[in-house]
């Protein structure tokens, strides 16, 4: 299902944004803004590639990730509504050193940073959300770097499935995961081999702890789930 969004929309959906800019940057903004659909799998940008967009999810999901040794992926980061993304390495002067792909149809809104940098200099609160977001996603960044490191398996497994359910939260019935994962992606976002991935699952449903179906995951004993991701 591919979501239609217009640019009518954007103002409500991007107002936290939208109501830092004066009329006349509101104006600049939808003149020169992008809604682009990208179906699920479809790469949004690749690791060398020069940022010229800043990036805003609407609707949908994306994984920011990065290839690692023997072709092995490791899932950095998680976008989801509203959230941007893509624009840290233009601050920085460099490309892209991650890649972003949709985990499922996904909207966005792309934004040239071109126009974004001539902003945040004559905006001063555009400036200091951008900083915000910046320090939030290192800080983010800093505690996933501890889990993956040193961590011990079902330590790494529970803490990503916390920050699933922290970062998306959950379906009607409470308890099962508003995102589907492949085993594959599930095994990436918590730095260990697939089939380890499947054997902690395994064991973390002999134990009453979640219950799997297909790629539909729930929560049935969160406080153990977490107790066992402070525990590590």
């Amino acid at each position: 299902m591919v979501h239609i969004i217009q640019e009518g929309d954007i103002p409500k959906l991007m107002a936290n944004i939208w109501d830092l800019l004066t009329e006349s940057e509101q104006s600049l903004v939808m003149g020169n803004l992008e809604i682009r659909q990208f179906k699920k799998g479809n790469v949004i940008y690749k690791e060398d590639d020069e940022p010229t967009s800043l990036m805003c999810l609407l609707k949908g999901k994306v994984k920011i990730f990065k290839e690692g040794i023997g072709g092995r992926n490791q899932i950095m980061r998680l976008i989801r509504p509203v959230q941007y993304f893509g624009y840290r390495a233009y601050f920085a002067s460099e490309p892209y050193v991650t890649e972003a792909a949709a985990f499922e149809n996904s909207t966005m809104v792309f934004i040239p940073m071109t126009l974004i940098d001539t902003l945040i200099k004559e905006n001063n609160q555009l400036a200091v959300f951008f900083i915000k977001e910046l320090a939030r996603d290192l800080g983010e960044s800093d505690e996933r770097t501890v889990t993956l490191t040193q961590k011990h398996i079902r330590g790494r497994l529970a803490d990503s499935l916390i920050f699933l359910l922290d970062k998306y939260g959950t379906e009607g019935d409470g308890c099962t995961l508003n995102i589907y994962l492949a085993r594959e992606d599930l095994a990436n976002l918590s730095n260990m081999t697939t089939s380890n991935a499947i054997r902690t699952l395994s064991s973390f449903c002999n134990e009453g702890i979640v219950a799997v179906d297909g790629r539909k995951i729930k929560i049935i004993d969160e406080m153990s789930l977490r107790k066992i991701n402070l525990i590590g």
